[in-house]
């Protein structure tokens, strides 16, 4: 039955017959809130003791005893604390309290399992809408039908069964938000899961919002330092910026993640870590990680666990994001690391799937793409008359074999300013973190890094892209010539400076003073085995006898040629006695 055709008849029920007077009351109110003469009916009923009820298509209006008692617990449950002392605000309620004739939107459940539900009788539900069925179960409304609608649901389907009723609300999937996140692990809907109380939120923000227009943005130019030698001097990120990291399983796509987050400390920037479908145990380590770096106090970390349905692996990059831009409105900076994308698309498949949607490629319904374009188009840097805030997104994806055209990869790449391709053979070669020069990119290049880093890196990339080819090349050749014996030597030296330990993210001045000196040919006939000893004497030597050098890169982040030269001086006095000893 269509809507206009529910909306064409009303019934009462009530235990005694209303009167002439009070049917035509019944009629005057139809009249002026539906616009129409509706038809009036009267059926006996003892269910509604001390009132009545009203059905107007879907539309209920309850006033019986238990309509008006559960009016004024929903108008006390609002009620805030005042200092802990709730009892005046409570009486001022009460006294205040007036019911009224509202309408209740109620539906019926046709079908539920595997935690997707089908409900007739909400011809005005909305998509994205949070419905409230039995138990106080929530769903989302995700696909809306002639006569049904499909909603998936956010806890177990138990207590949800055929023909039970369920309710409006009239309000989008929303998120608390605050500064009292800070520091926690929370589920997708907000909710800690730490143990360590609750929280005190600050606000509420829907999950999905409309990204910032193209106005309200500026340019990316300010660096977003992840401590990490290869992608800050080859591929370097900026706040307001989408850098995809990718690679196989095991391949330290977390790592990287991890080290942006630590490296953070200090430098007034908000991380939010978002962990989808990945183990607890996983979970659990990468915030005791943080924490014992002393980076859980500037970050959160949003879990929807391999365990959890999947309604809330789909929803918690959303809520992620929403706990971003609450940041990012007041001016703040934010980082955010979806890990992993490829698991989202696939709860998403899972739920699109049984919403009987047409699966496409790889099964995967057809608007998979936009699944992830209007969650990433949300990180920006916004204009500074609005804040100037920003969020900058680190979206990880895991590929099979190294297969980067897969669709969901394919349709990642072409969403995001670069991406950061970690390689298998390099990872298990000792060669780590494990980035491949050739495929990785930054579409922001040079304006998200320091004059000191960009002019510093120099030729470093075209120096390791002919090392590979080289590399590669002379393999199968028996004699080689003093110069290209001299290439690859240099060459593996620069890769050699390009490992990295983790959890120990360098400092700008360490890399300006590595790269000015490795590219200047200092480390030439250093064994390539050597060269993390050396580097690590040469940092070490600067820390403690030149630190006023390291602090005017630090601060400044300009490399005039003076202070180029007078790097390139130390380290040829420290190679003399490096070589001497």
């Amino acid at each position: 039955m269509s809507n206009e055709e529910m909306i064409r008849a009303a019934v009462i029920y009530s235990a005694a017959e209303p009167s002439k007077e009070q049917k035509a009351r019944f009629g005057q109110f139809l009249k002026k809130k539906y616009g129409s003469d509706i038809p009036l009916t009267w059926e006996k009923s003892d269910a509604f003791p001390g009132g009545f009820r009203l059905e107007v298509g879907s539309d209920i209006y309850d006033w019986s005893v238990g309509g008006r008692f559960r009016q004024l617990r929903d108008t006390l449950v609002k009620v805030p604390t005042n200092n802990g002392n709730i009892i005046p605000l409570l009486k001022e309620s009460i006294q205040a309290w007036t019911p009224e004739a509202m309408a209740e939107q109620v539906g019926e459940v046709i079908t539920v399992g595997d935690g997707i539900a089908t409900v007739a009788g909400l011809p005005h539900a909305t998509f994205g809408e949070i419905l409230l069925f039995a138990d106080g179960v929530r769903g989302m409304v995700q696909d809306i039908r002639r006569d049904t609608i499909g909603c998936v649901l956010f806890s177990s389907d138990e207590s949800v069964t055929q023909g039970s009723s369920v309710k409006r609300t009239g309000k989008t999937a929303g998120t608390p938000v605050g500064e009292g996140f800070l520091g926690r692990v929370v589920d997708s809907l907000g909710s800690p899961v730490d143990g360590l109380g609750d929280i005190k939120e600050s606000g509420y923000m829907p999950v999905e919002a409309q990204a910032p227009a193209i106005i309200d943005r500026q340019p990316v130019d300010t660096p977003l330092e992840t401590g990490i030698f290869s992608i800050d001097s080859m591929f370097p990120i900026g706040r307001g910026q989408r850098e995809l990291i990718i690679g196989d399983r095991q391949t330290g796509k977390t790592a990287i993640a991890t080290d942006a987050i630590i490296n953070q400390n200090g430098k007034n920037c908000i991380c939010i870590y978002v962990a989808i479908g990945q183990k607890t145990s996983s979970v659990v380590q990468i915030q005791q990680t943080l924490k014992k770096h002393g980076a859980m106090d500037h970050s959160i970390i949003v879990t929807a666990s391999a365990s959890d349905p999947a309604p809330l692996q789909y929803i918690a990059p959303y809520a992620g994001c929403a706990m971003a831009e609450y940041f990012m409105h007041q001016g703040k900076d934010v980082l955010i690391v979806y890990d992993d994308l490829s698991k989202h698309a696939v709860a998403y498949r899972a739920l699109s799937l049984l919403l009987d949607r047409s699966p496409g490629r790889e099964a995967y319904p057809g608007d998979v793409f936009y699944l992830h374009s209007r969650l990433l188009e949300r990180a920006a840097r916004l204009s500074d008359e609005i804040g100037g805030g920003s969020i900058t997104a680190l979206p990880i994806v895991e590929t099979q074999a190294g297969d980067v055209s897969a669709y969901i990869p394919t349709n990642i790449i072409s969403i995001t300013d670069g991406q950061i391709f970690l390689e298998s053979d390099l990872f298990f070669s000792g060669q780590r973190p494990a980035v491949n020069v050739g495929l990785s990119v930054s579409r922001v290049g040079g304006d998200a890094q320091t004059k000191a880093m960009k002019k510093a890196a120099g030729t470093l990339r075209i120096d390791l892209a002919q090392y590979r080819e080289m590399e590669v090349f002379t393999q199968f050749a028996s004699d080689l010539d003093d110069q290209t014996r001299a290439q690859l030597q240099y060459g593996q030296g620069l890769m050699r400076m390009l490992r990295q330990k983790q959890y120990k993210p360098k400092p700008q001045h360490e890399q300006v003073i590595t790269l000015v000196m490795a590219l200047a040919h200092t480390m030439q006939d250093i064994q390539a085995a050597e060269v993390p000893k050396f580097i690590e004497g040469l940092i070490e030597m600067f820390e403690s006898e030149h630190k006023d050098l390291c602090e005017r890169i630090d601060r400044e982040g300009q490399l005039p040629d003076d202070l180029r030269q007078e790097i390139l001086d130390i380290s040829a006095k420290y190679k003399e006695k490096y070589k001497a000893a």
